[in-house]
């Protein structure tokens, strides 16, 4: 019995008093054991993408205004030419040279154009500052306008940011929390441009997977032939192929999201993660060790130094120094190692219990994987970063 059925009867015998209650928990139990669910499954559309289906990033220049004398200072220059320029449209022209102000900042304005997005939507964006001003807190967008990478205008971004931060100071200190010079603004561009998508409109559709895997995408493949028969074929391990039923044609998008709620369990490469900057370390699920004996012993050495003085006697002739000697001293110690055997083929969680139980540190257990790898014992990938 899984261990899922198992919750479930015992459930039923707590809770079923009535002769009708284990009724249906008996039927409940025999529904699940007929149509078992891998509750370690995903949905398809977590594991990959529908090609074509894409955001788009957007970028634009701009100025922010309002700012409390934390903007760009006098010698940010494109910040006072953008301004001298700025105004001049609206009719008045003044010397960028003469012109110093310090409570605006120049920035740069970037945003997502999600799928599908249609002209007058609202998307967020976040602002984030280019010259040396010291915070953007209550400042005010100006119009910028968001280009995609093809330079045509697809969104138009103004108004109040939000920042998540602060910075305060004089001339002795200065305070600061989190980042002053970046910001958001939900919901601060309006889209004016439209993408075209013709996926809709064809025969078959591509799956593109996250993480190409060949064993994922064979399930994949499995997955959607299980309710569509001879509709997808995996070309290789980041793409699937799924053909739209002729059933199905008139009616893409719900074909779509059938496909993409199925539930699939994943593969992954047997991997060991390990950041020595943090100590932390993070082991898969497939990682295996061959049969090893491991022994971890710590040597703590301790160096002491001190200095002794020895100052001429009273009445000592005429010229008598006084001596410093150094006196130094070493003492190593070294722990006892232990050393036990880890079985061959162990699981993540015997391998985590019997490193526990040795009462390593985990500096030490990085030292210990590294070494199980140099021996040719882990057979998984060691990723240090």
């Amino acid at each position: 019995m899984k261990p899922r059925s198992k919750n479930i009867w015992f459930a039923c015998k707590a809770k079923a008093v009535t002769p009708l209650g284990a009724i249906l928990c008996v039927i409940l139990l025999a529904v699940y054991l007929l149509f078992p669910v891998d509750s370690y499954g995903a949905r398809i559309k977590e594991l990959g993408y529908i090609d074509g289906v894409r955001p788009n990033q957007l970028i634009g220049y701009g100025l922010v205004i309002g700012l409390n004398g934390t903007g760009d200072k006098a010698n940010t220059i494109f910040t006072t030419q953008s301004l001298a320029n700025m105004l001049e449209k609206m009719g008045i022209r003044v010397d960028p040279n003469a012109t110093k102000v310090k409570n605006i900042a120049a920035v740069m304005v970037t945003a997502n154009l999600p799928p599908f997005s249609k002209v007058g939507s609202m998307i967020d964006v976040t602002v984030s500052s280019i010259g040396d001003a010291t915070s953007l807190t209550g400042g005010v967008l100006l119009m910028t306008p968001l280009k995609g990478a093809d330079g045509e205008v697809y969104a138009v971004a103004q108004g109040p940011l939000i920042v998540g931060g602060f910075s305060a100071g004089g001339q002795g200190a200065t305070m600061q929390k989190n980042h002053p010079t970046a910001a958001r603004i939900p919901n601060g561009a309006t889209i004016e441009r439209e993408i075209g998508y013709e996926f809709i409109k064809t025969e078959s559709i591509i799956i593109s997977l996250k993480t190409s895997d060949f064993t994922t995408a064979r399930r994949i493949e499995e997955r959607i032939n299980s309710v569509y028969p001879d509709t997808s074929h995996a070309k290789n391990g980041g793409t699937v192929h799924v053909k739209v039923p002729d059933h199905m044609k008139e009616n893409p998008v719900k074909f779509l999201s059938i496909i993409e709620n199925m539930d699939v369990k994943p593969d992954a490469v047997a991997k060991i993660v390990v950041d020595e900057k943090t100590g932390t370390i993070v082991i898969g699920e497939n990682v295996r060790i061959s049969t090893v004996a491991i022994s971890q012993g710590n040597i703590s050495v301790m160096i002491k130094e001190d200095f002794k003085v020895s100052q001429p006697l009273p009445f000592a002739p005429t010229g008598a120094q006084t001596v410093v000697t150094p006196d130094t001293k070493i003492r190593a110690e070294e722990d006892k190692g232990k050393l036990f055997v880890v079985e061959g083929d162990v699981t993540i969680r015997e391998l985590v219990n019997a490193l526990n139980a040795v009462g390593v540190s985990t500096r030490e257990m990085i030292s210990i994987l590294q070494t199980i790898k140099a021996a040719g014992a882990l057979h998984a990938e060691l990723e240090i970063i």
